[in-house]
């Protein structure tokens, strides 16, 4: 399937009229940029230790309760498979041991894992002996975690070979820091090369039988995100993505609340200019869109180009709903272990992805 966006922004007539005059090229899964090329390669990812996560509870465990909560560090390793070598260590069933998301395998990440184990001692931690896992930390918690119980991520993350200068560099940073940059889903989102959307096409157009669970939400994600990605690169090119229009749908970085069109108290731009606030695009589902007006007719315009997987996505049941479009990392520090390597730290939203971030710095090898 093409991917038709936008190749060029068009000045003069009003979003509406730039928006069917520029029509072409671009593609979702690599939209565009919001601060120009960038600055030159970097090796990404070389070594696990140079990709560093660490989830952001949000809460502090309550120190009892029916469910054992057990803060590890992994390397190397995938979030399910630790999951399942969990149950296994505990002789439980799977389906009582939970968390908050996936964490990349190829990184060091520390994470908390849910045991539902009511009535039980909570196990120490050469009880949970695993390769390539240390245990850090044994409570308990009146609550299992639930995917997106978190509020966020922490990143250390070491970009070596660095194809550009110190100061291109911390003019770059700055920039990000200053005005975020688009909440794209990141590549990953749509498989390798892409494939999970012409799998996602083709499953919603009745051409390809997806009985398997996991694969059949795989794809819909996929297409929700696409769908998404396209509606934030419209206004990336026509330079609106800051700017709020008429009809908006408002949100927050760290929560799902939102402020509806018919609910506005007036403040609404003051507050995205200081970052209290934020824009957002369609994550799409069954009904109307949230949006109103400009905006709603600005996204409609973007997704009609796509019936097969709107048709589709009608099918499941989903609700309409959105997610803010900048991402701005809190925290951050810059730092040049040596003269070719950057080391870099930042918060983020759960569900962010640091690789959008990055981006708009350097080509990641």
């Amino acid at each position: 399937m093409d991917a038709v966006l936008f190749s060029k922004k068009v000045s003069g007539g009003g979003p509406m009229m730039a928006a069917r005059e520029v029509l072409e090229g671009m593609n979702p899964i690599h939209p565009p940029r919001l601060l120009g090329s960038s600055l030159g390669p970097a090796l990404f990812k070389s070594r696990p230790e140079d990709f560093q996560v660490e989830e952001i509870l949000g809460f502090e465990p309550s120190g009892e309760g029916e469910h054992c909560l057990v803060w590890v560090e992994k390397t190397d390793r995938n979030s399910n498979d630790i999951a399942t070598e969990l149950a296994n260590k505990l002789g439980i069933r799977k389906r009582l041991v939970s968390h908050c998301g996936l964490k990349d395998r190829n990184a060091v990440t520390r994470q908390w894992f849910s045991l539902h184990i009511p009535g039980q001692p909570s196990p120490v931690a050469e009880d949970l002996a695993i390769e390539g896992v240390r245990v850090l930390k044994v409570t308990r918690n009146l609550r299992k975690l639930h995917r997106g119980s978190h509020d966020g991520n922490r990143f250390l993350i070491r970009l070596r070979e660095c194809g550009f200068s110190k100061t291109a560099a911390a003019e770059r940073w700055q920039a990000i820091l200053d005005r975020g940059v688009p909440n794209y889903f990141g590549p990953q989102r749509f498989g390798r090369d892409g494939g999970n959307i012409e799998q996602a096409r083709r499953f919603m157009a009745g051409e390809l039988d997806v009985r398997d669970r996991t694969l059949r939400g795989i794809l819909i994600s996929a297409a929700r995100s696409f769908l998404f990605n396209a509606c934030v690169a419209q206004r990336v090119q026509l330079g609106n993505w800051e700017t709020p229009l008429d009809g908006e749908v408002f949100g927050f970085a760290y929560n799902k609340s939102l402020v509806l069109p018919n609910n506005l108290h007036g403040d609404e731009s003051d507050r995205v200019k200081n970052g209290t606030l934020e824009l957002t695009a369609p994550l799409w589902g069954e009904g109307d869109l949230l949006s109103q007006r400009e905006v709603q007719t600005l996204e409609q315009d973007v997704v009609q180009r796509f019936p097969e997987m709107l048709a589709g996505l009608a099918q499941f049941n989903l609700r309409q709903e959105r997610r803010v479009i900048r991402l701005k990392p809190q925290s951050a520090t810059f730092d040049w272990e040596t003269d070719s390597t950057l080391v870099l730290s930042f918060d983020l939203p759960k569900g962010t992805y640091a690789t959008t971030l990055l981006r708009e710095l350097a080509d990641l090898a």
